[in-house]
């Protein structure tokens, strides 16, 4: 009862999300834990709330200084006395808050991992009553995770070094089982209270697009989207920098961030998306953990990135509040050659072995090769990413690009049987680019010194568009009757199942977008037109409860039954605050909050409180103007 009355009192909650008490609850008990959550599910409150019902003080380990500047702003502004020491303080600076530490001014303290190793802070550390440390991020302390940082493995040794050890708590949004068992060990936690919650975020919209023009898919989505906040993710420095200029030259306000950037441009870059300055950010990862803007309506992968761990990490970015965002992810077959090029550039960890260092290269290009498999899917992208994950949840989505098409089940079983058979008589030994190029009987150079032109497969798809056998043979790889091996060179081969097909005489259909069933059943498709008029009243109905689904969040206030006019004035009154208070909008109030108020329209202080996200502190700081605003508008 402790934690839910410090959580609506500070926070201005209700209840807690999925998996956020039985987390606390076992921090409260003295418990170790480790709390998998995805991106804005909320693992920030389970080592907060538990920070103010503890006697001492909590350690938050943390490997971004603007992440840190941002909690502890938010959690100033609610009333918590909280601190950040990090390499942007001075050193006065950083005496005077260990001083005023060590006298416990402070309920919270974030620090870089790199501090643990400092002097003076071990000094504080050895001598103060610290009652918990939490380790955000905690995926970087393993070799394996996709953002290991050697300063991460100082933790086990400062921990060691204290006095009385804490409650430690760690907290991620991705891990596999190996970074699991990696944490778990390299932070020495004891017999752990492992939660993992379901990944599945129901207000992100999931879509994957293949347009000619990568830039005129941006402008063009943007102009639809006029003052939405959002992070437009490029592979390249390169790539940022070209794509923000254009941005600017057509007249769209972006700001850039990458890590060739002197670090006060990237500084002014990310104050001035925190603050609102200016609405977009194009970055490469390294715009990365803990970007805690709770306001951000999309995030665009401009291109694909390298592994599904970082996709769903930074596309989490978007919708934190709770309201719907976009999630789409621009694809092209360069974005393949990129990566693959990244990856084989990617200097080796030096704390590994060779042995190891060639397991985690291969470990990447698998990583690859399953984020291929997600932009070429014609199945549910949202069940994708949960199986990925190892989340079994059986959900009916509506709320991706693969369920919002109209589809038409297609017979491609002819079709099958060639890429079946072709792949089958290449025992294997080569990749998918060579497969196609047999079928539709290309004349390349490595073809012919491999004989492959004799095969009596070669050329039955002559004619035939490459894309679309490649679209065919990826379904086939999907269900299961062709196979990949290989990291750095993946093979094609076929399954014990492909039999079903190339013995048993079992018809294949495949989902295909509603211009290609048309083309397949121009040439001799079965059963398409039948189909399709089937599955669009399914993508309609789809589409229906997406919309549905979204004007129940009002996350636009125009498209919905919200006063647009009234939320302008809640959010110029909230702009206005921030500015007088030095920090950015949405830490006075999210856009869920000024929803909730246009919804609610409270008359008092009382129903105020009832507005999700107004606690008590921010009630009385801020309370009486907000409750002038919703007076008007009643009136």
């Amino acid at each position: 009862m402790k934690a839910l009355h410090i959580l609506k009192q500070y926070f201005g909650y209700d209840k807690f999300r999925t998996g956020q008490s039985e987390i606390i609850d076992a921090i409260l008990n003295g418990q170790d834990t480790l709390g998998v959550m995805p991106t804005g599910a909320g693992k920030s409150l389970c080592f907060q709330v538990p920070a103010l019902i503890f006697d001492g003080i909590t350690l938050v380990v943390s490997p971004l200084i603007s992440l840190m500047q941002d909690q502890v702003h938010a959690l100033v502004q609610s009333g918590i006395p909280a601190a950040y020491i990090n390499s942007a303080l001075t050193a006065a600076q950083t005496r005077k808050a260990l001083s005023l530490a060590a006298q416990g001014t402070y309920k919270i303290i974030y620090v870089a991992p790199e501090r643990l190793e400092s002097p003076d802070f071990l000094y504080f550390a050895r001598e103060a009553n610290i009652s918990m440390l939490a380790v955000d991020e905690a995926h970087c302390v393993s070799h394996w995770g996709q953002d290991f940082r050697p300063s991460y493995l100082n933790i086990g040794t400062f921990l060691a070094y204290l006095q009385r050890r804490p409650v430690i708590a760690a907290f991620t949004a991705t891990a596999t089982d190996i970074v699991k068992e990696d944490i778990i060990r390299l932070l020495g936690l004891d017999e752990p209270f492992v939660r993992t919650t379901g990944f599945n975020r129901e207000n992100l919209y999931f879509e994957v697009r293949q347009p000619y023009d990568k830039f005129e898919e941006v402008t063009a989505y943007i102009a639809q989207h006029p003052g939405k906040s959002g992070i437009i993710y490029c592979a390249t420095r390169k790539t940022v920098d070209e794509l923000a200029d254009q941005l600017n030259a057509a007249g769209i306000s972006a700001a850039r961030y990458h890590a060739g950037m002197a670090q006060e441009e990237r500084t002014m870059s990310q104050q001035q998306f925190t603050f609102d300055h200016v609405p977009i950010v194009v970055a490469t990862n390294a715009f990365g953990m803990g970007i805690d803007k709770s306001n951000v309506s999309f995030v665009i992968h401009y291109n694909m990135p390298k592994n599904m761990e970082s996709y769903y990490q930074e596309a989490g970015r978007a919708g934190r509040d709770g309201t719907p965002a976009d999630c789409i992810l621009l694809f092209s077959r360069q974005d393949i050659v990129i990566n693959t090029f990244l990856i084989e550039q990617t200097d080796p960890d030096s704390a590994l072995g060779s042995l190891e260092q060639e397991a985690a290269k291969a470990r990447d290009f698998r990583r690859l090769r399953e984020m291929e498999a997600y932009c070429t899917t014609m199945s549910c992208l949202r069940k994708y990413i949960l199986k990925y994950f190892g989340d079994i949840e059986d959900c009916e989505c509506g709320n991706c690009s693969s369920c919002n098409a109209v589809t038409a089940m297609v017979d491609v079983t002819t079709y099958a049987q060639k890429i079946l058979s072709c792949a089958h008589r290449m025992r294997g030994r080569f990749g998918m680019v060579m497969l196609i190029d047999v079928l539709r009987g290309a004349k390349g150079r490595k073809l012919i010194d491999a004989e492959l032109n004799f095969l009596t497969t070669y050329g039955i798809m002559l004619g035939e568009p490459q894309e679309k056998i490649r679209q065919i043979a990826n379904f086939l790889i999907q269900e299961g009757y062709l196979a990949v091996t290989g990291d750095r060179y993946p093979t094609v081969q076929t399954t014990q199942k492909a039999r079903e097909i190339l013995q048993d005489g079992l018809s294949v259909q495949m989902p295909a977008a509603e211009d290609w069933a048309d083309t397949w059943e121009a040439s001799g498709g079965v059963g398409a037109e039948r189909t399709k008029k089937r599955t669009e009243g399914q993508a309609s109905m789809r589409a229906k409860n997406r919309f549905e689904k979204r004007a129940k969040s009002n996350a636009n206030p125009h498209d919905y039954d919200v006063d647009a006019v009234l939320f302008e004035k809640l959010r110029t009154l909230r702009s206005s605050l921030a500015a007088k208070e030095k920090v950015p909008a949405f830490v006075i109030f999210s856009d869920s909050t000024l929803f909730d108020m246009c919804h609610k329209m409270p008359r008092t202080e009382h129903e105020l409180l009832a507005v999700s996200g107004v606690g008590n502190v921010k009630l009385e700081k801020y309370g009486a103007e907000f409750l002038e605003i919703l007076a008007q508008s009643i009136v």
